[in-house]
């Protein structure tokens, strides 16, 4: 009994340690943004280099789940291919040493430097304020680990205790567990660095807590596993990729554990450290074997996953070459404009389509259409940022003007689905349904949109303008005729489907909108 209150401060001081880690993970996500997903997305190419972007953003952002989950995410828009995913994938184990190191050479000890450092920043009225909380939390994160330390040593007066974590255990025991904590914390450098912190206070031996950091980079995979459920073929094989390379390396090294195991303990100067260095030397190690054998490791997922099928075509990203004449340039953007839209009228369909049969597929794809469709917005905005500078004649600048105007409608376009897709997401949130008479107006529509949509496509063949002026009419026609029918239904108190529905027909008439004022542009190039 005279133990529970240490165990209780131990605990805390642990749930403190998890709640630091993963806001500190946050806040470093929140200031990178964009600009690191597109870093990631251009500079995986060569995997060697991926490996060390894997590592450097691991040991960033301190948690290789939350490197897997981006990687993950960033395949499955299409942003980032398969291929290019694994090598961040063996990186990403290689960033975590860095908390082992900074809590074996004891430099926790400035965390109080650092809490008070980001508290301050947090109030500064300049831009580096931005970076005040993540300040803080990285020295949360090592003030709760010292914590953690000072509230276990009462536990090193327990002979018995200590005799029992001392003792040799089996290691496929250990691996289990540190799998199973760290699967259930989501982050391998908790289950490490309390390994560490255990090992400092002489209550857990090297033999012991070498297995345990081992199963912590298989547990850490769970999180990967989860978040691709959901996901297209390509984002699966980058997370079973993450999967079968920690059992992996956990698998080639476990000889060695059973053969050297017992002669771990022999680390009594600075046991710690040694931990600390064997983590890493496993980490890198297995991260070079992988490498190497990176053909047929791809080959291996393919095999078990299948070859890339991804569940629609991704379009190319524009990539501004100042070598390149203007003509080639206004060329490509010509192309460029017929797929966006039929990606934004696929996105549509899609969109309406879940709302309509209520089926989780179809909006789990909508969904990935529309971060996608997001995605590619920021790539054009900096596209043209850069293509303007290059403009050297005021035909020129004004071209490039007409077809950034041209793009910018597109996007509008995509802003409107993305408000229609919204509104599915608030009716799958408070569980309303559709009933009939409103589910019938959604039909409509939906059709008469997607009429719209295909006369602005007809118009590449040097259709004139009459036609999609006529569709628009039909289309305003109809958004007339559901208002007058909704508004007796918005005022039953029993319709909340009425009232959802209501901004749908909200957005399609923006939408309708947006796409006359394309189609004016679109049309004045034929």
């Amino acid at each position: 009994m005279e133990y529970i209150p240490v165990i209780m401060a131990g605990l805390t001081a642990i749930i403190l340690f998890v709640f630091g880690l993963e806001n500190f993970s946050t806040e470093i996500e929140q200031i990178s943004g964009e600009r690191f997903r597109k870093f990631l997305a251009r500079a995986t190419r060569i995997p060697i280099l991926g490996v060390l972007i894997g590592a450097l953003v691991t040991a960033v952002i301190q948690s290789s789940s939350a490197t897997s989950v981006i990687v993950v995410s960033l395949v499955n828009a299409g942003v980032l291919t398969f291929r290019n995913s694994v090598g961040v994938v063996f990186g990403a184990n290689v960033g975590t040493t860095i908390t082992a190191q900074l809590v074996a050479f004891k430099l926790t000890a400035f965390a109080p430097v650092f809490i008070i450092l980001g508290f301050a920043l947090s109030f500064v009225r300049s831009r580096v304020s931005i970076f005040g909380k993540s300040i803080f939390y990285f020295g949360f994160v090592f003030f709760s680990l010292n914590l953690i330390s000072s509230s276990l040593e009462p536990l090193q007066n327990e002979p018995a205790l200590k005799n029992y974590l001392l003792q040799p255990q089996n290691p496929l025991l250990a691996i289990l567990i540190g799998g199973l904590f760290t699967a259930a914390v989501q982050s391998s450098s908790v289950t490490t660095g309390l390994a560490i912190v255990f090992v400092q206070q002489g209550l857990l031996g090297l033999e012991n807590a070498v297995p345990l950091i081992m199963g912590a980079n298989i547990g850490t995979t769970a999180t990967a596993l989860i978040a691709m459920l959901n996901m297209d073929s390509a984002a699966k094989k980058t997370a079973l990729s993450h999967f079968i390379f920690n059992v992996g390396g956990v698998l080639i090294f476990l000889p060695a554990l059973f053969i050297f195991g017992g002669k771990l303990n022999a680390f009594d100067n600075n046991p710690a450290i040694a931990l600390a260095n064997i983590h890493l030397v496993f980490n890198v190690a297995t991260s070079l074997i992988f490498v190497l054998l990176i053909k047929p490791f791809v080959k291996l997922v393919n095999v078990l996953l299948g070859e890339d099928k991804l569940d629609f075509a991704r379009l190319p990203v524009p990539a501004f070459d100042e070598r390149d004449a203007f003509k080639k340039v206004t060329s490509g953007l010509r192309r460029n404009l017929g797929d966006l839209l039929s990606v934004l009228q696929e996105s549509y369909n899609l969109v309406t389509l879940s709302i309509e049969s209520n089926y989780r597929s179809i909006y789990d794809a909508s969904a990935r259409r529309i971060e996608y469709i997001g995605f590619l917005e920021k790539e054009y905005v900096g596209y043209f940022s850069r293509a303007v500078a290059s403009v050297k004649h005021e035909k020129e600048s004004r071209e490039l003007l007409k077809m950034h105007r041209q793009f910018d409608y597109l996007f509008q376009i995509y802003d409107s689905i993305d408000d229609i897709f919204n509104t599915k997401k608030a009716l799958t949130e408070h569980f309303v349904e559709l009933e009939s008479d409103v589910l019938l107006m959604v039909r409509k529509l939906s059709s008469e949109t997607l009429a719209l949509f295909e006369e602005i496509h007809r118009m590449q063949a040097g259709k004139t303008n009459a036609k999609v002026e006529a569709r628009a009419g039909d289309l305003q026609r109809l958004l007339d005729e559901i208002d007058g029918e909704l508004l007796p239904l918005l005022a039953e108190p029993d319709r909340a489907d009425a009232g959802t529905i209501s901004n749908f027909v909200t957005y399609s008439r923006r939408l309708k909108d947006k796409l006359v004022n394309f189609a004016d542009t679109y049309g004045d190039q034929h």
